[in-house]
């Protein structure tokens, strides 16, 4: 009877200590699983952080109808640009001013940048952001776009991870929005054949790349007026919007 108690001790123990090591082993299994998970995880932000890291302002052009140079525009006694820069600050931590006068932009906390390849227009310019960029896309936007849309920027980085697609812009009535869009560092090189070739159209490169085309009907949720693709091209254009947006 008494060898039977002690065998049943033994047992007893050999059961609590065969629970603790299980315990043991499986705190240390997921631990380790978790940290594996972590790293993983901060792996995949960093991946996305790095895709949609930067935003490009287009500052050049020769605003022949606005009668005086468009990146110097203002709002409510607030240059128009750095308004710009605090908007997309929200979405971007890498802001790359592409313009012909650099020397303008003394004191901005953003990459300022003039085109590689010079006299070729906004394609130079978009070709300039993507050669300085530290993301796979970038958001090209114009300094005389004072409209800028948070939803919409979001909406368009949720096409591109779900797309394998190039460029992402809108389509309107079959126009073209250059502007207000995503481009990547894969056409880079499709860029310089255009340039080479004297071909300086956006919506030509737009038109022969691996684009995805946002219609229309699905913009118009984000924009009912379509004011996130207005222009302040000429003194009207900016008194209408000064005369709207002013307190």
């Amino acid at each position: 009877m008494y060898k039977h108690e002690r065998l049943y001790q033994l047992v007893n123990k050999l059961s609590t200590l065969g629970h603790i090591i299980f315990n043991i082993l499986f705190l240390f299994v997921f631990l380790k699983l978790k940290r594996v998970y972590n790293l993983f995880i901060s792996k995949i932000e960093v991946m996305n952080m790095n895709k949609f890291n930067t935003a490009v302002l287009l500052a050049g052009g020769k605003s022949s109808r606005m009668g005086f140079d468009k990146q110097f525009l203002e709002f409510n006694n607030h240059r128009l640009m750095k308004i710009l820069i605090e908007s997309l600050r929200k979405e971007f931590s890498e802001i790359i001013i592409v313009t012909n006068k650099p020397e303008e932009y003394k004191g901005f906390d953003s990459k300022i940048i003039t085109d590689v390849i010079q006299g070729k227009g906004p394609l130079s310019g978009i070709h300039a952001g993507l050669k300085e960029s530290s993301s796979k896309y970038i958001f090209v936007i114009a300094c005389d776009m004072p409209n800028i849309n948070l939803d919409y920027i979001k909406y368009m980085k949720r096409i591109l991870e779900d797309t394998n697609v190039d460029i992402c812009v809108t389509e309107k009535e079959n126009r073209i929005e250059p502007f207000n869009g995503f481009y990547s560092r894969e056409i880079i090189e499709k860029i310089e054949e255009h340039l080479s070739s004297n071909k300086r159209s956006v919506n030509e490169l737009i038109s022969n790349s691996k684009t995805y085309f946002i219609k229309e009907k699905e913009a118009r949720i984000f924009s009912p007026d379509w004011d996130m693709f207005s222009n302040l091209n000429t003194k009207e254009d900016l008194e209408s919007f000064l005369s709207h947006n002013s307190k």
